[in-house]
């Protein structure tokens, strides 16, 4: 029988954080990182740009829109998991080579949405956006897949908060650092720079090895009318079993398992209310009177802080107490602090008072990322990495684009403490699954 997780003599927090220096481990901080950087650029730092602009709350959330590749990028998953490219698989390898390809193609996205007017032609600034989207979706397939193979089972928890880590750093690189540069050079100079950014990635997959890749898949037989068509003979039945491998293997892997459809609507809505709050919060803070420079002080740069200890905490919770209670806590402490938001729109312009939201909504975040991020590492069959982490974290990513597109609207026809207390009634629905999911299926 164990000691307590947290208070036992076998415990000693110096070497619970060792874990967080091992190389493996650093290299999924850096690749969070990469994977991090795009996604401001295209929902809060792109959110304050349109507000600026005049561009109206309503259509501001629906650009959230743009981030629907997130959502379906399991659609070409399969591809990023077994389609060599020409001059890059063969010197790289397939995690590498799509990882270089992607954050090349991002840099030219990033730098073509810069250089758009929303002012004028929101048009090509929509699709600019949509362009971001699409190559850091997939650059997130090649980089949840490689954090998957190359780390070993007890990383996982470790590799999850590195990863979260690196992405907020991501993503307050692009969120600060992109309020910075754009209040004194500009929103082209803001978005170049980040594009420069993207060279770090590049960089981590040139230098890094290629993670070894589980062998013997499976392919799922197709059979029509009894007859395995994979098992005909010529090339045909050759591009079949490719099809069956790549396509129809990882998702009848999956939901051959017992309650894989609760677990894939839990999936989209643990987070939702935060991703609800998330969508409007830089029309809020403007709407507050908050200028650009103290929403980058406080919500980007001192959240940073905020997430790193949620974020190492929460790693630490579910290395300790296991993804089954971590997951429940974080989800719970996720949901109250939401209700910060209420107290900040009832004082208004109060830069204490953002400051204690900011703390409590980062570090809850941080936590309950870290637990989910280890939650979503351990579903994945490791001769489906890729295209089934595609599926799950495209059901996350659904929750913030398509259905948190709406939280425009409702914050349009009602008053923002209003808004913010539904964001809070949103995140107990997930709450309430996870626990008939934990008594149902005895999860551990």
């Amino acid at each position: 029988m164990e000691s307590s997780p947290l208070s036992g003599a076998r415990w000693r927090p110096w070497s619970a954080l060792a874990i967080y220096l091992e190389p493996r481990v650093v290299v999924i901080f850096l690749l969070g990182f990469s994977s991090g950087l795009p996604l401001a650029l295209t929902v809060s730092t792109l959110s304050l740009w349109l507000a600026e602009s005049g561009v109206s709350k309503t259509s501001i959330a629906m650009f959230a829109l743009a981030g629907a590749p997130y959502t379906f990028k399991f659609l070409w998953s399969p591809l990023v998991d077994r389609m060599p490219i020409p001059g890059l698989t063969s010197r790289l390898g397939q995690r590498r080579g799509w990882g270089v390809l992607t954050q090349l193609a991002l840099i030219g996205s990033i730098l073509a949405l810069g250089a758009s007017d929303p002012a004028r032609d929101p048009f090509w600034t929509a699709w600019f956006a949509l362009a971001v989207a699409f190559w850091s979706a997939t650059q997130d397939i090649v980089i949840d897949a490689y954090r998957v193979e190359s780390l070993e089972e007890r990383q996982y928890g470790a590799g999850a908060a590195m990863s979260v880590l690196g992405y907020r750093l991501g993503m307050v690189s692009s969120g600060a650092g992109a309020l910075y540069l754009a209040t004194y050079w500009g929103w082209f100079a803001a978005y170049a720079v980040m594009a420069g950014l993207m060279g770090i990635g590049v960089l981590v997959m040139l230098v890094n090895p290629e993670p070894i890749r589980a062998g013997g898949r499976v392919c799922a037989p197709l059979v029509i009318r009894g007859v395995d068509l994979t098992a005909v003979g010529g090339r045909g039945s050759r591009v079949l079993a490719w099809i069956s491998g790549a396509v129809i293997a990882p998702f009848a892997e999956f939901m051959g398992r017992r309650g894989w459809l609760m677990t894939l609507l839990f999936i989209l809505l643990y987070k939702f209310g935060d991703a609800l709050a998330g969508v409007m919060s830089a029309p809020f803070y403007v709407e507050m009177g908050f200028s650009k420079i103290e929403i980058a002080n406080v919500t980007k740069l001192f959240g940073l802080a905020a997430v790193l200890i949620g974020g190492v905490f929460g790693g630490i919770l579910t290395d300790r107490l296991g993804i089954t209670k971590a997951l429940f806590l974080c989800g719970l402490l996720q949901m109250v602090s939401n209700l910060m938001f209420v107290l900040l729109a009832q004082m208004g312009h109060s830069m204490e008072m953002l400051i204690v939201t900011i703390a409590l909504e980062n570090i809850s975040g941080g936590m309950g990322t870290s637990a989910f991020v280890a939650y979503l590492s351990r579903l994945c069959h490791v001769a489906y990495t890729a295209t089934q982490y595609a599926l799950l974290s495209s059901f996350m990513a659904f929750g913030r684009t398509l259905l948190a597109s709406g939280g425009g609207w409702l914050a349009d026809q009602m008053s923002w403490s209003t808004f913010f207390v539904l964001t809070t009634l949103a995140a107990i629905p997930g709450l309430l699954l996870w626990g008939v999911m934990v008594r149902r299926y005895k999860l551990d």
